[in-house]
């Protein structure tokens, strides 16, 4: 399987977005900044309503900003077409809490389903193949999404986000629908594969054990960012967390 050779760098400035709801606005972003560096694996964290999932939504071009630049590599996103964000949004990998896969079409389907329009440099069967096995569903291959645990759904979603050989993951409360056990494995999951396809991860998330495996904490508050914490310098990731959240792992 071919390996990316560097995550995408990201690079946001004065970065809003509001949603009219109700006769009332709502400042989901708020003038954010914020640079990640390729290959690193950042936590967004703060409470429910925070503009954890609309900064996500922003980044991957699901949504548009109404102000500010989001820059990924040489792209500056704001400023692009309907066609080039098409394109942009192909190399960037999605994984969610509801998985959203498809339900009548099997784990290989549901991999293969994102490049299936397009004209690729490898074998779209063989690629899925090798991703399944990768997350470890080897011999799941043919199993309805019905027929699977939803760790297992999880795995499937991810192998679907990376089929496209992203240098940018967006997770949105990966392991937010699943037991701690589960969770973990998925974690572990993650952290394999961004060591090994030398990705850019951005995951939103309240779970403070998600954030400890990450290089980087960012809380935000009411669309702004109230915390910017490096991870991997002095105490342990818990401890920090622990001082800056007030919550345990």
């Amino acid at each position: 399987m071919e390996h990316n050779h560097r995550g995408a760098a990201v690079d946001i400035a004065g970065l809003a977005k509001s949603f009219r709801t109700g006769g009332t606005t709502i400042h989901a972003v708020d003038d954010i900044a914020l640079q990640l560096d390729p290959g690193s694996m950042t936590a967004i964290t703060g409470a429910s309503g925070s503009g954890k999932s609309t900064v996500l939504h922003l980044v991957g071009a699901i949504e548009r900003a109404d102000a500010g630049t989001i820059r990924v590599d040489d792209l500056e996103l704001t400023g692009l077409s309907r066609t080039k964000l098409t394109v942009y949004s192909r190399g960037v990998g999605f994984v969610f809490q509801r998985y959203h896969l498809l339900p009548t079409l099997t784990a290989l389907d549901n991999v293969v389903a994102p490049v299936l329009p397009y004209r690729v440099g490898f074998n779209k069967t063989d690629r899925a193949r090798e991703l399944l096995a990768a997350v470890g569903l080897a011999g799941r291959e043919r199993s309805l999404p019905s027929q699977l645990s939803g760790g297992e759904q999880q795995r499937v979603a991810i192998a679907r986000a990376l089929v496209g050989s992203p240098r940018l993951l967006l997770a949105d409360e990966p392991t937010g629908n699943l037991d701690s056990t589960t969770g973990t494995e998925i974690l572990d999951l993650l952290t394999r594969l961004r060591r090994e396809h030398s990705m850019t991860m951005l995951i939103a998330t309240h779970e403070q054990n998600v954030a400890a495996r990450c290089d980087r904490l960012i809380r935000l508050r009411d669309g702004r960012v109230v915390d910017d914490v490096d991870l991997t310098e002095g105490e342990p990731a818990e401890t920090t967390l622990h001082r800056v959240t007030g919550l345990r792992v």
